[in-house]
């Protein structure tokens, strides 16, 4: 079961390298960075790759990638904010459960934008950050300012880690592949817990 899911993620990442050359590459890292803030779709793996595959736009990529995933973290926001009633049930019980979603809740009760800055910095979904902040109606502006900087940071880290040593992590990509998926997905898991 790992190996074949090892093998679709691999067969997305050759998919996704090819696009890079695509004179759309700029509106489909938009397009999934979008799509990343709503429905849970792991968009990092491919702005480390445009930025592998092309070092020099490594800042413009890292834009993109902020803008585009504010842009649908807005529409998240909304989404739970005010069609809450109609879609929103539906959201969380196909990506998430109902008691992880209570349990973001209150951390948002409690803690407010802050949840917004650390958690969208993290591997935690963002679809879930922008989700709770609507239904817990965080004020938006503040919400938009956080997503800006939280996400922002953690693209531009990226894209100026790749710009400088881009070259030895495609070498490290390449070689050791299977071991950064399973790497990730463990971050993954792992921030979850102990975000929740």
């Amino acid at each position: 079961m790992w190996d074949w899911g090892l093998s679709r993620i691999r067969s997305l990442y050759d998919w996704m390298g090819q696009q890079v050359d695509s004179p759309y590459a700029t509106w489909i890292l938009g397009v999934f960075f979008f799509i990343e803030a709503i429905f849970f779709f792991p968009a990092d793996p491919l702005l480390i790759l445009f930025c592998v595959k092309k070092r020099k736009k490594a800042w413009l990529y890292a834009t993109v990638a902020t803008i585009t995933s504010v842009l649908g973290g807005i529409l998240g926001y909304y989404i739970g904010y005010g069609v809450w009633h109609i879609i929103g049930h539906k959201l969380v019980a196909v990506f998430s459960t109902e008691q992880t979603f209570h349990a973001l809740c209150k951390q948002y009760a409690l803690y407010q934008t802050w949840a917004v800055l650390i958690a969208g910095f993290t591997p935690v979904p963002y679809k879930l950050v922008t989700l709770t902040a609507g239904f817990c109606k965080l004020p938006l502006l503040p919400f938009i300012l956080c997503s800006f900087i939280a996400r922002g940071a953690r693209f531009y880290l990226v894209g100026g880690i790749i710009y400088v040593w881009g070259d030895t992590i495609k070498e490290y990509i390449d070689h050791y592949f299977n071991l950064l998926v399973g790497i990730f997905t463990l971050l993954v898991v792992s921030t979850f817990i102990i975000f929740i």
